[in-house]
């Protein structure tokens, strides 16, 4: 497969009254034509930040890149001007984000938002984009498109305002999906559906996808690659079968060990990652797992761990991943 996107070294910062906020702190990955990658961790380690940087999305003057390259196709969308941006935003990379209700224009009819997206993109006239809005609601599934181009969102339920969001995603025929949370306000019967939907549509139609969850069974289903973030770094990257049978980061193994199994005993209780996640204006030098990882000693306070090869595409950022295997000491 060919690289379509490579991010390199990137730092996205919010400069607040209580400090810098190193909200993405050095990320490097890359993305492969058809691929899905999925990026993984808890609310504030930085993965929509990630996301929004790529988009060019990041509020300012608060939030700023401040060092890194983000190569799409071999230009650099950070060298890009905002109306050669506004381009690429849509034609060759959309989005579609975490909740429905509040990206959908609650005063616009469905048809209008999606006719607009293919007009100002393609250019076409406006027979030519309700064609292709009525095309693009059957392609995800909705029955009785006409009808569906009238209504507006507050007519739709949570899964089939979803799948507008996905069809306006999918209307320029882009090169590369960046899903953030796609399924995280609907039940757990929608999810299925909708992530279901979103892995046969890029395996059809040859479109690269970045999913970001914080549900590991979203990763061992649907992604190709597996990048877990924390505290703004990318802390364990691989396969998602390193990731599910060979963790080599302690806050890799918390995460697995805390999802409900059926395997598990009737009356067994689920092991929860202790303590919160760090204050990403108050940093220091050493790993920022520490204060949560029953693996931890005095030498994870001094230095970041470098990231280093495990074995084929599989990189940890761990002091102590050799001692994985062995029993976890209790927390006193």
């Amino acid at each position: 497969m060919t690289e379509l996107l490579k991010i390199q070294g990137l730092r996205t910062q919010f400069f607040t009254s209580a400090g810098t906020v190193k909200a993405v702190d050095g990320v490097t990955y890359d993305v492969e034509e058809g691929e899905t990658v999925a990026v993984v961790g808890e609310s504030g380690c930085g993965k929509s930040v990630t996301a929004l940087s790529i988009m060019r999305l990041v509020a300012e003057p608060a939030g700023r890149v401040v060092d890194g390259k983000i190569m799409f196709q071999g230009n650099d969308l950070l060298q890009l001007s905002e109306e050669e941006m506004r381009k690429v935003r849509g034609n060759n990379i959309a989005m579609v984000f975490q909740e429905p209700m509040t990206s959908l224009n609650p005063v616009l009819s469905i048809g209008l938002q999606l006719k607009e997206t293919v007009q100002q993109h393609l250019g076409v006239d406006d027979a030519t984009a309700h064609a292709r809005a009525v095309e693009l609601l059957g392609l995800v599934g909705m029955s009785d498109a006409e009808r569906r181009l009238e209504q507006y969102p507050h007519h739709l339920s949570g899964g089939m305002r979803q799948r507008v969001m996905i069809a306006m995603a999918l209307s320029c025929e882009p090169k590369l999906i960046i899903a953030d949370e796609p399924t995280t306000a609907l039940d757990v019967t929608i999810q299925a559906q909708i992530l279901e939907l979103m892995k046969n549509l890029t395996r059809e139609l040859g479109v690269a996808m970045i999913i970001i969850t914080h549900n590991l069974g979203v990763v061992a289903r649907y992604a190709d690659r597996v990048n877990v973030m924390y505290a703004g770094k990318i802390i364990e990257s691989g396969t998602a079968e390193d990731i599910y049978h060979n963790p080599k980061h302690p806050y890799t193994l918390a995460l697995l060990k805390s999802v409900p199994r059926l395997d598990q005993p009737r009356g067994a209780k689920l092991d929860p990652v202790d303590g919160q996640p760090p204050d990403l204006a108050k940093l220091d030098a050493g790993c920022s797992f520490r204060a949560r990882c029953r693996y931890a000693d005095e030498n994870c306070g001094k230095s970041f761990p470098p990231t280093e090869h495990i074995d084929g595409i599989h990189y940890s950022a761990c002091f102590k991943r050799d001692e994985l295997d062995s029993p976890i000491k209790e927390a006193s």
